[in-house]
């Protein structure tokens, strides 16, 4: 359910951006209400936003609105605050880097290319998806 969900988001509408990033929060919510916390959700959005960047989707605007308007559903549920709080940073931390990989695979320069490759890897071994590694 994730994946048709962040496609969505990632299209660069404001308004539909708007709307539908709050779905992520209650996502989050349900799935910390039913497990006490929202691993599945994280996994998925990590596996499938770097499927989506790759793709073309997201931009710096994106990754802005992700994190105002999940902090601020958060906001509502203090018990969720620190929660939130470390997902939207682990997924700023993605995006910025996918980003930058997604804009120097057209780069002249190969140095460019393996320093965001490997800034990406390392990323991925700093959150302990060394999986993510294979693609």
């Amino acid at each position: 359910m994730v994946g048709p969900i962040l496609e969505m988001t990632l299209i660069p509408e404001e308004e539909l951006r708007r709307a539908t990033i709050p779905i992520f929060f209650d996502m989050i919510q349900c799935e910390h209400n039913h497990s006490s916390h929202f691993r599945k959700f994280e996994n998925e959005i990590i596996l499938k936003l770097d499927h989506e960047v790759e793709g073309g989707g997201g931009d710096e605007r994106y990754m802005e609105l992700l994190q105002t308007i999940l902090l601020e559903c958060a906001a509502e549920c203090p018990q969720l605050v620190p929660q939130v709080q470390h997902f939207v940073s682990l997924v700023r931390g993605l995006l910025e880097r996918l980003l930058d990989y997604r804009a120097v695979m057209s780069d002249e320069s190969r140095n460019n290319r393996m320093s965001c490759t490997v800034n990406l890897l390392n990323f991925y071994k700093d959150i302990n998806r060394e999986g993510m590694y294979i693609r």
